[in-house]
């Protein structure tokens, strides 16, 4: 009977250390999780200062259109997410410093990675703006991985 009662402590000991080893291993895919989700949001910043002229509204307008009709999904879960940023307001600067941008400029990030597209976007927004969709088309859907 000692035996039966070892054999059953030991088993006991082994359960627990198993429930608190599937424990840990939920909590750190949980985490790995979240970091991979926060990673693979792709931000699109247009930075722009209050005053602007039709080519700098053209440019906050085709981009918001292009990622609202390229990637519909993703931009309703939030996996693709556009912040148009004030340069001329004070809450503006964290995203500034953020994104390395010190002036009007449209920038694409995804984690460590960071495009600038202002070129594209202040050359075509209001002449050819299916070359600008086809810009952030290639950008976006490179760090999306299509």
């Amino acid at each position: 009977m000692p035996e039966l009662i070892g054999e059953f402590a030991k088993r006991n000991v082994i359960i627990k250390k198993n429930n608190r080893m599937k424990k840990l291993i939920t909590l750190t895919l949980l985490i790995l999780s979240a970091a991979l989700t926060h990673a693979a949001t792709i931000e699109v910043y247009y930075f722009h200062y209050s005053r602007r002229c039709a080519t700098c509204q053209a440019v906050e307008t085709e981009t918001l259109k292009a990622i609202q009709q390229l990637y519909p999904e993703q931009f309703k879960k939030g996996q693709v997410v556009f912040k148009s940023v004030n340069l001329d307001e004070k809450s503006s600067e964290n995203a500034a410093k953020k994104c390395n941008a010190d002036g009007q400029s449209l920038l694409i990030l995804q984690g460590n990675k960071r495009v600038d597209l202002t070129e594209q976007a202040f050359m075509y927004a209001k002449s050819k703006p299916e070359k600008l969709k086809a810009a952030i088309k290639k950008t976006v859907g490179g760090m999306l991985g299509n």
